[in-house]
């Protein structure tokens, strides 16, 4: 039998099976050792790729060779030859009847993930009645089946030896199980070991093949102890230099002092799932920072993961502790998949149509997407929290590569109430298994902390959770806005809206109009932009901030907003809520449309930021133009608001008797996810189910598909018994093709907006792996996220390309301008608000 697992395109060596498996293996170990289960993600690694100890692999690939050589020879399909079944059904053939459950259980969770690893996770028992797992293990016709059993036996690892690795995992699983709270369910345990398996076996495989194709030696382990211990003292030299600073004896600045210095007692706690309340504008990223730094080397955690609502906030964040930490190489900035992923493909197990696969020669430029290093093993890491959901529910295997790392983590959640309604059950279920499984360390940030201890899949809260102290005094000593109620009885049309503006200027120095829609942010900027002057008759700048703008276009905006406040100039900027979260910038007066009281809370947090002024004011209004018919979250915090609004009108001392209250946020949240009960376990409306039912409810006992099926199939005993049989009846595979975090539901474009233009360029000049991994991740900046109908805008009006062989979406010159980001119409032709 010929071993060939893939074949270099540089020089043509050959890489081995048994090489490729063993090499798959060690790696997956070392991925599952840190929740004690090596043994059970070696697995997976050791038997993935069985299946290529056939002939009809050898002369698959050998096919490759002669294509690259010859481009008239004819090429052939891609995933034509099924070698990812063959593990599977080995482990199913010799465990699945086995007397111990735990040999059963193994066989189906390393299983399902062999058979699954050039596409996702398969249903055990589906919503359509079918088993794709037992259709490939038990119903595939493998025709050199037996001869690769034996080869893989012989080069690999004995049948005996197998049996005592097997005999080692099923120990690990035992102690793992036993890990789980006397309330927990078997299958929600098991949900999530399989989908760790299936993350450490995805990440080792592309890991080694991307080192067999680039020839890369073995990289030597970081030392992530001793960089953040270095990082930590870079930082305590910062921390001192603004103990020094002229304005260290302020008020706000020496309470911000305090609440670091609380951070770093406390993160010699054990590790857990805590609070850190501090008050917007409190230092709440330097203090999270010295608590991550100083936790992650007290208690060997090998890595800190900031999870932001906005791809807005990371590159700022990311740049300020660049600079802190002095160091660009260890950190990672994260804001989305730049690849675009194609969204109708769908697996068919049984034609088996591998349309990943990594086989033969990594030429083309899929294969280098499929090899670009993105499992997010930095130090550092800064994402959002939709790529953190990703991670454990969405269909991808780019996406699931990276579960394992983030355990053993410090968490850092930054505006933690921003999780979307729909996915609280699945947020805080996800959370309890990073802590008390994959022994990671969390902190949910915020000055609006949301109830999550409230509903029904509640929070595994520490105890003593809150990191800061008399966090209601605090709170007080850090007022700094008055928030004046023009919403009640009055609303605002965006004519109105501008004299309303133009009047405050009359007052104070500095406008924030936050919006919660692009097209009234935009009508509002063009209302403004002929007619604000001041005394003079010199027209004031108006900026505009949207999702429409890619990152670094917002920071160039903010930055020029960031020095007519510096320099007391008059200045208008008027944005979408994306500005509310992480961004270090202070207002004289803010306006804000009516939403949900964190937004509101939030919107507070730019006005008077390091009290500038005694007290500022802070304006709430109803915009009679906003169209909330698709935003469903900000309709109903609205609504709840404006309740709690009237409240205070007749009572004064109504929640509180002042919004921004602990006591008011707290009654907040309890009414919000009370009106949204059935909203938490994210439906299907498709599947009359939710997400939760599919990926860990028991099919016995929560409806009657399963006994449907068993009805539908009694004409077949075989496939009956076996069904029967399962251990594991979630819809793992369902689950994740229906699973979309709302901002999931765009598609990320490139911009030629400053470097974007280069990026582009390049971008249609091919490269190596290395090179394209450098060059998506630095593309980040100067994306922006476009819903399916901007994109059949943008087609239809020839403002669209594409590069590497359609998979990244690009704008052409002319669909973006300097003042509103994307022109969907693409007409550049528009006068610019800012000269």
């Amino acid at each position: 039998m010929r071993s060939i697992a893939h074949i270099r395109a540089s020089d043509k060596q050959v890489q081995t099976v048994e090489a490729h498996l063993l090499g798959v293996c060690k790696l997956a170990e070392k991925y599952g050792e840190k929740l004690g289960v090596k043994h059970v993600t070696g697995l997976a690694g050791l038997l993935h790729d069985m299946g290529k100890y056939t002939n009809a692999f050898a002369d698959y690939i050998l096919a490759a060779v002669a294509v690259a050589n010859n481009p008239s020879v004819s090429k052939p399909k891609r995933g034509s030859v099924d070698h990812s079944t063959a593990g599977g059904k080995l482990l199913y053939d010799l465990f699945h009847g086995d007397k111990s459950p735990y040999r059963v259980v193994l066989a189906e969770i390393v299983g399902n993930a062999i058979i699954s690893h050039h596409s996702y996770l398969k249903d055990f028992f589906g919503p359509e009645l079918e088993s794709d797992y037992l259709k490939r293990v038990i119903d595939k016709e493998l025709e050199e089946y037996e001869q690769s059993k034996q080869t893989f036996f012989e080069h690999v690892i004995s049948e005996k030896n197998l049996n005592a690795y097997v005999d080692q995992a099923a120990v690990e699983l035992e102690q793992y199980l036993n890990k789980g709270a006397d309330n927990e369910s078997l299958e929600l345990q098991l949900m999530f070991l399989t989908k760790l398996t299936f993350s450490a076996l995805i990440d080792a495989d592309r890991t080694n093949t991307r080192g067999f194709e680039m020839n890369l030696p073995d990289e030597p382990e970081l030392d992530v102890n001793q960089l953040f211990h270095t990082y930590y003292d870079r930082l305590l030299k910062k921390v001192h230099t603004f103990q020094s600073a002229v304005d260290a004896s302020m008020p706000i600045n020496r309470l911000r002092h305090k609440m670091s210095e609380q951070c770093d007692q406390f993160a010699e706690q054990p590790p857990g799932i805590r609070t850190l309340s501090i008050p917007t504008g409190g230092g709440k990223t330097f203090a999270s920072l010295r608590y991550a730094l100083k936790h992650a080397f007290t208690f060997h955690l090998k890595r800190i993961i900031y999870i932001v609502p906005y791809t807005t906030i990371i590159e700022q964040n990311a740049a300020e502790i660049r600079k802190i930490l002095e160091d660009d190489t260890h950190i990672l900035e994260h804001h989305s998949n730049v690849v675009h992923e194609r969204r109708d493909r769908k697996d068919a197990p049984s034609t088996h149509n591998e349309d990943q696969e990594l086989d033969g020669l990594a030429v083309t430029q899929e294969q280098k997407l499929e090899l670009v290093k993105d499992n997010w093993d930095a130090p550092i890491i800064f994402t959002t929290m939709v790529q953190f959901l990703n991670v454990f529910f969405a269909k991808s295997s780019r996406n699931i590569r990276r579960l394992h790392n983030v355990c053993e983590a410090v968490l850092i959640f930054d505006e933690v109430q921003k999780v979307p309604t729909s996915c609280i059950s699945l947020f805080n279920l996800t959370l309890n298994f990073l802590r008390n499984y994959g022994g990671s360390s969390i902190v949910l940030c915020t000055a609006t902390q949301p109830a999550l201890d409230f509903v029904e899949h509640k929070l595994d809260m520490s105890q003593n959770e809150e990191i800061i102290g008399n966090i209601d005094d605090v709170i007080k000593e850090f007022t700094r806005v008055k928030l004046i109620d023009k919403a009640t009885g009055e609303t605002f049309t965006t004519e109105k809206l501008a004299q309303f503006v133009n009047d405050a200027l009359n007052e104070v120095q500095s406008v924030l109009v936050i919006l919660n829609t692009k097209s009234v942010v935009k009508a509002l900027c063009e209302q403004l932009g002929d007619q604000v002057v001041d005394e003079q008759g010199t027209v004031i700048p108006v900026y505009h901030l949207s999702t429409y703008m890619c990152a670094a276009h917002r920071n160039a905006i903010l930055e020029e907003v960031k020095q007519h406040l510096k320099h007391k100039e008059k200045v208008i900027c008027v944005s979408t809520p994306l500005i509310e979260a992480g961004v270090d910038i202070s207002f004289a007066c803010v306006i804000r449309s009516l939403a949900g009281l964190d937004s509101i809370a939030q919107a507070a947090g730019r006005c008077n930021r390091h009290r500038e002024h005694n007290m500022q004011n802070v304006y709430i209004i109803d915009h009679a133009e906003e169209n909330l018919k698709q935003l469903e979250e900000i309709r109903k915090g609205k609504a709840i608001v404006s309740i709690m609004l009237k409240d205070m009108v007749c009572d004064p001392t109504a929640h509180g008797g002042d919004l921004l209250s602990r006591a008011a946020i707290s009654r907040y949240f309890q009414e919000y996810y009370t009106e949204r009960t059935s909203d938490l376990d994210y439906t299907v409306p498709k599947l009359s189910k939710s997400l939760t039912s599919l990926l860990f409810a028991y099919g016995d006992d929560t409806d009657g598909y399963y006994q449907a099926y068993l009805q539908q199939r009694k004409k077949q005993p075989q496939m009956e018994d076996a069904i029967r049989s399962l251990c594991i009846k979630n819809s793992y595979g369902s689950a994740a093709e229906h699973f979309k975090v709302i901002e999931d539901l765009t598609t990320p474009v490139i911009v030629p907006y400053g470097k974007g233009e280069e990026i582009i360029a390049q971008l249609n000049g091919g490269g190596t792996i290395d090179d394209l991994t450098d060059l998506l991740r630095s593309a980040q900046p100067f994306t922006v996220n476009l819903y399916e109908y901007d994109i059949r805008r943008m087609d239809q009006s020839g403002g669209l390309g594409s590069c590497l062989d359609g998979k990244v979406l690009v704008l052409k010159e002319g669909a973006y301008n300097d003042t509103f980001g994307v022109d969907i119409e693409n007409d550049s032709q528009m006068g610019f608000l800012n000269s």
